[in-house]
């Protein structure tokens, strides 16, 4: 069964969060630039686009496989913030606010995949 990722909430806040994450990152290092702050971008964008592929998927089943590649790229996101915290390139209270956004994407992310898992 094809979803229309468009009109998912998760969706639209994974979008959120990679916007956030592009604009935080544009502070880091210029030595980071292909590591750390790669990594972090490249992690948020998976988890709208993955979000998006499963959706396109025939089956719940795929779809939720995808789901999980989404969740597993925002527990990597969530650790490379906490990377770029203790590195001191984020103050506390920016990174908790994006790490709220993050917690929510992983929590939509579980129920979402517990809906499709049980139809």
């Amino acid at each position: 069964m094809v979803h229309n990722f468009r009109e998912l909430i998760v969706w639209k806040k994974s979008i959120e969060l990679s916007k956030r994450v592009y604009q935080l990152t544009k502070t880091f290092p210029s030595n980071e630039l292909y590591a750390l702050t790669s990594q972090m971008q490249r992690a948020a964008v998976s988890i709208s686009a993955n979000i998006a592929e499963g959706a396109g998927r025939v089956t719940d089943k795929d779809f939720a496989h995808f789901l999980s590649i989404a969740l597993g790229s925002a527990y990597e996101l969530e650790t490379e913030l906490v990377l770029a915290q203790n590195f001191g390139y984020l103050d506390e209270t920016v990174c908790a606010e994006v790490n709220s956004l993050i917690v929510e994407v992983q929590k939509m992310l579980c129920n979402l995949m517990n809906k499709i898992n049980k139809v």
